[in-house]
């Protein structure tokens, strides 16, 4: 049998992956500087608990509008343009942040503030797809362990901080720098790769439309991250209303999650890409990540449960990456079309992100038992949409 011969790749792509990947971080980093630091900045902006809870997904919520348009922008005029036009609107966005004092101007800011980043996202699988051609997906795990990077940065520093100005004057300042450094070091495509010729913009986003398998990619990944999400932000109030645990120790326990997610996103992309049929492997650990949030209401306390957490991130993260890589392998969308692919999964994601825990929550109500039951058959569902979607290895061997 004929070995299909890989193209090689350039050294320069792990200057576009530490570029894009530090971006991700300090994006994750700001956004949660809302939840580090709540018990200054709710008094100071007199905040609701809702309005508290809509600062913080606001970054996030601007994908839903600028996916689809970032992502026919960038096929038609690249990637390094249009993630740098965001970028200057996100740092006056932080900076912004500094003299925000009420709720109204602070949703503002960090609308403005998401705006680099839901471009970046929309466009990784054109970004990295050119550059990183058949490992695409190693790549996308490294972005994703990137915001898990970003989420405990910010956690662990921001109560260092003398004040909240500091604070949001630092993580401002490093967006900056970062963005400049985009603008210096970015680019499109390898040194003489040929890039399609430009289209109208409208029809990049016809062609991702009518892509079954996107809207299915859209799917699986958007259920995927909010059963996640949903469960990442109800196990510190299940195990401090539930299990009698305290708030520090609540905050522990919910971080080794975190840190079995960083783990899977980085080694799940390399495991799958060396196997024959991703497909069987795929289905059996997000199978296993099911299972393990589902029992995580009624696990033992202590060594046990750290253990099921470890295992429910590592495995519940590791499919992640290929699925939204997978795009750019389809026939009909390819890198010519990608970022419009791209923007579709983008917002269908956030949609589905900001939506499915709203509605897991309005099912279980305070039955913590029977929010992580409803998670774990939202991600179990997935299963079902791997099968349909072809192989991730097909044709790479």
């Amino acid at each position: 049998m004929e070995v299909k011969q890989m193209p090689k790749l350039s050294n320069y792509r792990w200057v576009i992956l530490a570029l894009a990947a530090s971006m991700d971080i300090i994006s994750n980093y700001i956004q949660f500087q809302v939840s580090a630091l709540a018990t200054k900045i709710m008094p100071a902006l007199h905040l609701t608990q809702p309005q508290f809870s809509s600062l913080l997904m606001a970054p996030m919520l601007v994908a839903v509008v600028m996916s689809i348009p970032a992502g026919s922008l960038a096929d038609k005029f690249g990637a390094k343009k249009v993630v740098m036009v965001g970028c200057i609107v996100s740092v006056l966005g932080a900076y912004g942040r500094i003299i925000a004092n009420n709720f109204v101007t602070m949703m503002l800011m960090l609308l403005m503030f998401g705006v680099y980043m839901s471009i970046l996202s929309t466009n990784t699988i054109k970004i990295f797809g050119i550059w990183f051609k058949q490992d695409t997906n190693v790549a996308m795990g490294v972005f994703f362990a990137s915001a898990s990077i970003g989420i405990m940065l910010s956690q662990i520093t921001n109560p260092l901080f003398p004040d909240v100005k500091t604070a949001y004057m630092f993580s401002s300042t490093v967006l900056l720098i970062l963005s400049i450094c985009w603008a210096l070091f970015a680019k499109d495509a390898p040194k003489g790769e040929v890039v399609p010729p430009s289209e109208p913009a409208m029809k990049y986003v016809k062609v991702a439309i009518k892509s079954k398998n996107t809207w299915l990619v859209a799917l699986c990944g958007g259920c995927g991250m909010a059963a996640s999400m949903a469960y990442s932000g109800i196990l510190p109030q299940a195990f401090t209303l539930g299990r009698g645990m305290s708030s520090a120790s609540a905050g522990v326990m919910a971080a080794v999650a975190t840190v079995g997610s960083f783990f899977g996103s980085m080694v799940g992309p390399t495991i799958i890409n060396k196997l024959k049929y991703a497909k069987i492997f795929m289905c059996s650990v997000t199978a296993i990540a099911a299972c393990s949030m589902f029992i995580t209401w009624y696990v033992p306390m202590g060594t046990p449960l750290i253990i099921n957490l470890i295992i429910g991130g590592l495995l519940g993260a590791m499919t992640g990456p290929i699925v939204q890589s997978m795009p750019i392998s389809f026939p009909e969308i390819g890198p010519k079309y990608a970022g419009s692919a791209g923007g579709i999964v983008g917002m269908a994601s956030t949609l589905l992100s900001y939506f499915v825990p709203v509605f897991i929550s309005a099912i279980a109500g305070r039955s913590f038992a029977a929010n992580f039951m409803i998670e774990a058959i939202v991600t179990a569902m997935t299963i079902i949409i791997m099968l349909i979607l072809p192989d991730a290895n097909k044709g790479k061997r």
